[in-house]
């Protein structure tokens, strides 16, 4: 057995928590999927971790799971599509943990018919909570980095956001528009010291397809708690080095060539 090798991982290993630590995140969609993947894994690092959901009650379990370990947890609603409360849930953030570090706009919807059967209200739903959510709350949020010296924005899309498929135009609306949306602020942001990434994902085993598409082929999806694991290695590359858009496929995606 290899101990140098050994002793190496383990220092990288406490060098990752060390990283996450004490760090304040703020997670929407916090309430299942990979939201709740996202929650768990960095509350097991130490971070501060406040789960925002627009049903409450389902976050609550989750958190009540994670509550004794080294960082505090929290629930907040939110409604991102929402103005006021995009705002309340980033206030509250930093009234419990008193800093944002970490905001990671996760919250989506989708509503799977053709442009005919589409209704306004349905688009606007789908256009509120994927996109004008993660705008709001990054308006919100940045406000608060720049005054605390930094931090990381980081807005899940898709693979909805590379290609199209029919019966999705809402949600391919919305996807193409927050990779926009994150390239954009990257680049307006970085001076302030704030990084943003966009993580393109494919598909997951998560309540968001197997709630819609019960007879979806499980071995095309990929475990939320992988993705989960990438967000936490984006936040652990060195100050100087951003990434600003990463896709996360499973091995037999089949959405993406």
């Amino acid at each position: 057995m290899d101990t140098r090798n050994t002793m190496m991982e383990n220092q990288a290993g406490n060098d990752d928590a060390n990283m996450i630590e004490g760090k304040s995140i703020l997670v929407t969609g916090a309430g299942s999927g990979l939201g709740a993947a996202l929650c768990k894994l960095f509350a097991s690092s130490g971070a501060h971790v406040m789960m925002a959901e627009i049903q409450p009650n389902k976050a609550l379990d989750i958190a009540e799971s994670l509550r004794g370990g080294p960082g505090k947890i929290q629930v907040v609603e939110c409604d991102v599509g929402n103005a006021e409360s995009a705002q309340r849930a980033i206030d509250e953030t930093v009234s419990a943990f008193g800093k944002i570090d970490v905001l990671i706009n996760n919250a989506g919807t989708d509503v799977t018919c053709s442009i005919d059967e589409l209704s306004l209200e349905q688009w606007d739903r789908v256009i509120h909570t994927n996109l004008y959510g993660p705008f709001l709350l990054s308006k919100y949020a940045a406000q608060y980095m720049k005054r605390n010296g930094g931090g990381h924005i980081i807005n899940i899309a898709s693979t909805a956001a590379k290609r199209a498929w029919p019966n999705a135009s809402a949600y391919h609306a919305s996807k193409w528009g927050v990779l926009g949306l994150s390239h954009a602020l990257h680049a307006e942001l970085r001076p302030e010291n704030i990084k943003v990434t966009a993580v393109v994902t494919g598909g997951m085993r998560t309540p968001f397809l197997l709630d819609r598409f019960p007879d979806i082929d499980l071995e095309t999806l990929q475990d939320p708690m992988n993705v989960a694991r990438t967000v936490k290695g984006v936040l652990l590359l060195p100050s100087e080095t951003v990434i600003p858009e990463i896709m996360v496929l499973p091995m037999r995606e089949s959405s993406w060539p």
